[in-house]
Formats: C-alpha cells, sequence, structure tokens
C-alpha cells in the first residue's frame, strides 16, 4: 500500500493526475492478508511467486472462500493453468491474466484461456483488461503461452552466439542496433538470472541440449544472478549501478565453450541479429500453427507492447514480411544446413506463407 501511495504521489508531482484524483483512487484500495475479505469478490487474479505448488494452494483455498461465479486468474508468465485450476470447482472459471511489469506501466496483457476456460470468463478478463487500458490479446495455454515462448528462442539463439564467441557487449550492442529497446544479456541481468534459471527447470519439454542456455545458467552456479548480487552478464558499480564489462563473464563462457567442444571465432553483427530474429519468428509462426494465437498480427501486438520490439519495423512478424518470408525461410535453412535440425527446422507455416509474402493466418 505504501508503494502504491509513493506512485500515485510521483503521479501528481509529474502533473500526470491531480492530488484530489490520487486520493480519491487510494481510497477506493483496500488491503488485507485475510482471505474470507475475498468472498464477495467478483474477479480475483493471484500474483504469487512462480511456485506451482504456491499457486494451487493458494487457488485451492480461493475455491472454499469465493463464490462458484467469481473468476479465478493468475499471473503466471509459464506455469501450466490446467494444473492450477485442478484444485477448484468449475475450472471453467480459471485462466491466466498475464500482466507484464511493472503491470502499472506496461500495457500488454496476455489473457490465457487453458484447457476448460469458458467464454464468460474469457470475455470479462479481456473486458477487464479494456477497462483498464490494457491492451488484451487471448492466447492459448503452452509453455511460456505466446510472449515468452518467443523471447525464449531469442534467448536460446543468444545463448549460443555466446558459447560461439561473441561478447554479451557485442549482442546487446547489436539489438540495441537493430531498434530494441534493452539488449538480451541486460534484461536477463535486470530481472534476475536465476528466474529464468528455476523456470528452465520447471519446463516439461526443456531440450536435452547441455549448450541450452548453458553461459546464463554457469553464471548463475558461479552466484551471479544479475543486478540484485552486481553481477550478472555485466558487473554494476555498488554506488551508481553503472554498467561495466565484465573479463570473468568472458573467461567462464570461454571454459564452458571449451569444455563442451563449441569451436569460438569472430562473430559480426549481421551474423547476431540474423540469427536471433530468424529464431524468434520461426518460434512465432510455430505458436499460430498451433493455434496457441489466432493470428501472425497478435505476436507482433505482443512484441510491440511487451517486449520493446521497435515500433517502426512493425512487430517481428511484419518484419519478416518486410524483408521477405522467402528471405527468412532461406535464411533458416541455410542454418539447419550448418547446425542441424533441432532449433533450425522451418515452421510449416512459414514454409506455406513464404511463396505469397504474406502470413497466411
Amino acid at each position: 500500500l505504501a508503494a502504491i501511495a509513493d506512485r500515485y504521489t510521483k503521479s501528481v508531482a509529474q502533473g500526470r493526475i491531480s492530488a484530489a484524483q490520487a486520493d480519491a483512487r487510494r481510497e477506493l484500495i483496500r488491503g488485507s492478508c485475510d482471505y474470507a475479505d475475498l468472498r464477495d469478490a467478483d474477479l480475483v487474479i493471484e500474483a504469487a511467486f512462480e511456485d506451482l505448488q504456491v499457486k494451487q494452494d493458494i487457488f485451492a483455498r480461493l475455491a472454499g472462500v469465493c463464490g462458484d461465479q467469481a473468476i479465478l486468474a493468475t499471473n503466471t508468465s509459464y506455469l501450466d493453468i490446467d494444473r492450477i485450476a485442478a484444485a477448484v470447482r468449475q475450472p471453467q472459471r480459471v485462466l491466466g491474466m498475464h500482466f507484464f511489469g511493472p503491470a502499472d506501466v506496461m500495457k500488454l496483457l496476455e489473457v490465457v484461456r487453458a484447457g476448460h476456460t469458458g467464454d464468460r470468463a474469457m470475455r470479462t478478463a479481456l473486458e477487464t483488461g479494456r477497462r483498464l487500458g490494457k491492451i488484451a490479446v487471448p492466447v492459448g495455454l503452452c509453455y511460456g503461452f505466446a510472449g515468452n515462448r518467443m523471447y525464449a528462442a531469442y534467448g536460446r539463439e543468444g545463448q549460443m552466439l555466446l558459447l560461439q564467441g561473441a561478447a554479451p557487449r557485442q549482442i546487446d550492442a547489436a539489438m540495441l542496433a537493430f531498434g530494441m529497446a534493452m539488449g538480451p544479456m541486460a534484461v536477463l541481468d535486470m530481472s534476475g538470472l536465476d528466474i529464468s534459471y528455476r523456470a528452465r527447470r520447471e519446463h516439461p519439454q526443456q531440450p536435452d541440449d547441455p549448450l541450452y542456455f548453458r553461459p546464463a545458467d554457469a553464471l548463475v552456479e558461479a552466484g551471479r544472478l544479475g543486478r540484485k548480487t552486481g553481477a550478472g552478464f555485466y558487473r554494476y558499480d555498488p554506488d551508481s549501478g553503472t554498467q561495466q564489462d565484465d573479463p570473468a563473464v568472458i573467461e567462464i563462457i570461454r571454459r564452458e565453450a571449451q569444455r563442451l567442444g563449441v569451436a569460438q571465432r569472430d562473430i559480426d553483427e549481421t551474423e547476431i541479429q540474423q540469427r536471433m530474429l530468424y529464431a524468434l519468428v520461426n518460434e512465432g509462426a510455430r505458436i499460430v500453427e498451433e493455434g496457441v494465437a489466432r493470428r501472425a498480427a497478435d505476436l507482433d501486438v505482443i512484441w510491440l507492447n511487451g517486449y520493446g520490439f521497435p515500433r517502426y519495423r512493425g512487430g517481428p512478424m511484419y518484419y519478416a514480411a518486410d524483408i521477405g518470408l522467402q528471405t527468412v525461410l532461406d535464411g533458416i535453412n541455410a542454418l539447419r544446413e550448418e547446425y542441424g535440425e533441432r532449433y533450425w527446422t522451418a515452421a510449416a507455416l512459414l514454409q506455406q506463407s513464404a511463396a505469397g509474402n504474406e502470413w497466411i493466418r
């Protein structure tokens, strides 16, 4: 409540709202540590940390307190909502409302239809998002849903590039030059390397590949968790928080590459951009192909509003069509020849759409 009050105070100071509006809004908020106070709620949004057992326990308690018509939403960014819903009578009222942080600033809201989610729950969540001023995008259930599943493919390729000889600063600089709001290594440091480390261990279909996210995992195992520990892919000055390159990171990655038999070489900006973006687009095509997203344009909305993709490029799927879907397909096929089929098999939707240079969904 103090944090909320502080944000309203800052909004007043910035001239975004008046003092009277801030007071009125604070009066509408009440805090409680008693589940019984949720008895008459129409919609409950759970936002505990990413632990399945914790969330199942919360939903079991909510099911015992809230009315049968109450809609129960989870803010999970990757856990299986069907398993969370198993603790609830009438699982058709359970769904995901994945707000992007900070939730009071970011516009994007993924509304996730789980296996039993009913139309009423989806309509309510989408309308609630609209009333909150969010850009609400309906998506289906899979690990990471739409946005984070695509980000995992994008990040995976960044980690492969590190093993093959690119430096963290070089990768971040390449993606900043493309127009991304932040570089991928800086993003990992900001969010905490341990968060994604734990998430990968919850992944039911994580690739059986010793190279997969190995640089990030090695840093976590060395106690480098990002900004919060003053060291991740970069070092951070304890007083100013200034980001600094760290030769120790290059050495950790070099040793891992040597241990795994990965030859290191010089890598240029063009290769970094192409590989990361082609991985992103190919995973997006699979997501549409599987029906997790209704159409390619929905993925553009997600990436423009949740991941800092440059607006002038229109989103990753629009960008792919802009440079030519056949160009992307040819690039992925060339990467398959060089690195194998594990990560570089072109999505069927991309193959089907390339001839007309237009996503067929």
